[in-house]
């Protein structure tokens, strides 16, 4: 991917702030796949894009900091979810666009970020697959972040459900697209 200007930098957020439930309550962006945590996968891949990378993690913060220029956290320590997460990225981001990518999906490719990038505008940018939105490979205008607040005040915590309110901009995958495949599991992890 060319390298980003100054003038088109997009802020990144990446999601690890979840309780690791399937996974047996551990850290899934420091879980190794190939011999390398899954953060770092994405880290790789996104660096190049932005000065303004964020990491939402709930804990773990010191090794985390390897790999963010800002590191946010949930407001609350029950683990409200990765709206939570996109909630406290919004308010730190230093761009005009926020990029948000899960930990545990290391196969995403330039292909597939310049494809968000590339729709960028004054609405949401959302990975649909098969007819679903994937609201965690979205890129999300910052000027949202009030909207995402009135939303949150108002009990909202499915970002499918927030995003869908906006009118995003589908970017189309295949039902069998590779790059989308979580590894939040054991079985996927191996």
């Amino acid at each position: 991917m060319d390298a980003p200007t100054r003038e088109n930098l997009t802020s990144v957020l990446l999601l690890a702030g979840g309780r690791g439930q399937r996974m047996g309550g551990h850290d899934k962006g420091l879980l190794l796949w190939q011999e390398r945590p899954l953060i770092s996968w994405l880290y790789e891949l996104t660096r190049p894009l932005t000065d303004d990378l964020i990491i939402s993690c709930n804990r773990n913060l010191p090794r985390y900091s390897e790999y963010a220029d800002q590191l946010v956290q949930d407001e609350s320590d029950t683990f409200e979810g990765p709206l939570a997460g996109i909630r406290a990225g919004l308010k730190v981001a230093r761009h005009a666009q926020l990029l948000v990518l899960p930990c545990d999906a290391p196969k995403v490719d330039d292909a597939l970020i310049r494809s968000l990038i590339e729709n960028a505008g004054k609405q949401p940018v959302v990975v649909r697959q098969d007819g679903y939105w994937e609201p965690l490979f979205s890129l999300i205008p910052t000027c949202l972040k009030d909207n995402l607040e009135a939303a949150w005040q108002r009990g909202e915590r499915s970002p499918q459900r927030w995003l869908r309110t906006l009118d995003p901009v589908a970017v189309e995958c295949a039902n069998d697209d590779p790059r989308l495949a979580n590894l939040n599991t054991p079985e996927r992890l191996n």
